[in-house]
């Protein structure tokens, strides 16, 4: 194997190396400090310093906790969510009602049970790196220097003077396959760091319930709200659309009547003007519908839904899908209305050549650690769909923006929107939805727009 081909093995372990030397550098003098501030910052709320200190101190390990989050997330490719509580209204640096909230948050003696646990280990990994690297690189490349250029006996090290052809596979071989471990298992190392990280910085179980009952809590108050909403937009536009169409409608065919004996001409046209009202009014109630549940999502699916809707776009979108199976009916309305809202501000804001769709699905075992559990039940999976476009980008949800919309259609149905629009584009979303499929699916798995 030459040189160039183990440079990529190499030089991750390297680094992965000295991250894990960064870290136990880290561990103790860090860890032992602010444990002892911790300690003593508590112990002094009996004479009421501890008011104003254990806030301050808290805020110095919560930083350095979120270091080592993203620490693991970056070099050991674990992730782990912030676990705490949001801090309550009028909660001053100094009042009882900040100190309360700290004592009763769990992730506060969490975060200092892993400050003990933490010292040792991470420098016990650290320096242990950091030995047997030194270990292998001084037999590999300093005991075979120092016998080359002296007379005296080496063979305490494996190697004699004169050189013979045993004295180089003995500790510059050893050397190599110590130096050689020590690549290879730092990556693990980070990764074992990260996961121990992980398992006292990262939310509860109960924390994560908590969360969830939180999160469903205010999307139903938005779903209730945005359905309110919804009703009045369709009884305002049945009252000034369909209705008075149809009410011109009775009218024209009332006056028509009087006047078929006495004129037919005139009841001609009534009659012509009636039957073009009724043709209006018939397009306004198919467009009212297609706004509630497209029929085109009943009869072609979520991806025959979405190639329709591309058509009727004036730029060139490219839809792709892979489906194996039909979301529930709801799913499937609401992922399609959060996608043409997203096509919307495409067309409307991006300036925009062109645009593509792609959806996936990913079962149960597939869908990341962060991602939400799927609706209808702990098994199933969730469907990603992402919508992209070439245009100017900076888009994000603000709010009463349509992005803001997006994100409560899916927020309904437990679903999540990650917006990656930096300036000068190119735009992407990201659309998680839980979901479970029902049947194998009927329509075609890709098609372009």
């Amino acid at each position: 194997m030459s040189l160039m081909k183990l440079w990529p093995f190499v030089r991750r372990g390297l680094i992965s190396a000295a991250r894990t030397v960064l870290i136990g550098v880290l561990s103790v003098p860090v860890h032992i400090v602010l444990i002892v501030l911790t300690v003593l910052s508590f112990a002094l709320t009996v004479v009421g310093v501890g008011l104003v200190l254990a806030p301050l101190v808290q805020l110095l390990v919560r930083r350095y906790a979120d270091l080592r989050r993203w620490m693991a997330r970056e070099w050991g490719g674990v992730d782990i969510p912030s676990p705490y509580r949001p801090r309550p209204a009028g909660a001053w640096i100094g009042s009882p009602r900040r100190w309360l909230w700290l004592v009763r948050d769990p992730a506060t003696w969490r975060d200092l049970l892993w400050l003990v646990g933490g010292a040792p280990l991470g420098f016990a990994s650290g320096l242990a790196t950091l030995v047997m690297f030194v270990y292998g690189a001084q037999g590999m490349l300093v005991i075979p220097v120092i016998a080359d250029v002296a007379s005296d006996d080496y063979s305490g090290y494996g190697v004699t003077w004169p050189l013979n052809p045993s004295s180089y596979i003995t500790v510059p071989f050893q050397g190599a396959l110590v130096t050689a471990a020590v690549l290879y298992a730092a990556p693990w190392v980070l990764w074992a760091i990260g996961r121990y990280d992980h398992s006292l910085l990262a939310p509860t179980s109960s924390a994560v319930l908590a969360r969830r009952v939180d999160r469903l809590t205010e999307t139903r108050t938005q779903v209730v709200d945005a359905q309110a909403a919804e009703l009045r937009r369709i009884e305002r536009d049945l009252h000034d659309g369909a209705q008075a169409r149809i009410v011109a409608l009775g009218m024209s065919l009332g006056m028509a009547e009087d006047l078929v004996v006495r004129d037919p001409a005139a009841a001609q046209l009534l009659i012509a003007e009636a039957r073009e009202a009724s043709g209006m009014a018939l397009a306004e109630l198919r467009q009212l519908v297609r706004g509630i549940h497209p029929p085109v999502l009943a009869e072609r699916g979520l991806t025959g839904g979405l190639s329709a809707l591309a058509l009727t776009l004036p730029l060139p979108v490219a839809v792709a899908g892979d489906l194996p199976g039909r979301p529930a009916a709801p799913v499937e309305s609401a992922l399609y209305f959060a996608v043409a809202e997203a096509l919307a501000n495409v067309v409307k804001h991006s300036g925009a050549t062109e645009a593509w769709v792609s959806l996936t699905y990913c079962h149960a075992t597939q869908v990341s650690a962060v991602a939400a559990q799927p609706a209808g039940g702990g098994s199933g999976g969730a469907i990603y769909c992402t919508v992209g476009d070439d245009g100017i980008g900076g888009a994000a949800p603000r709010p009463g923006s349509g992005l803001a919309g997006v994100e409560r259609r899916l927020a309904a149905f437990d679903g999540a929107l990650r917006v990656d629009s930096p300036p000068g584009g190119p735009t992407v979303l990201t659309m998680e939805l839980p979901c479970v499929l029902s049947s194998p699916k009927t329509t075609p798995s890709s098609a372009t727009g």
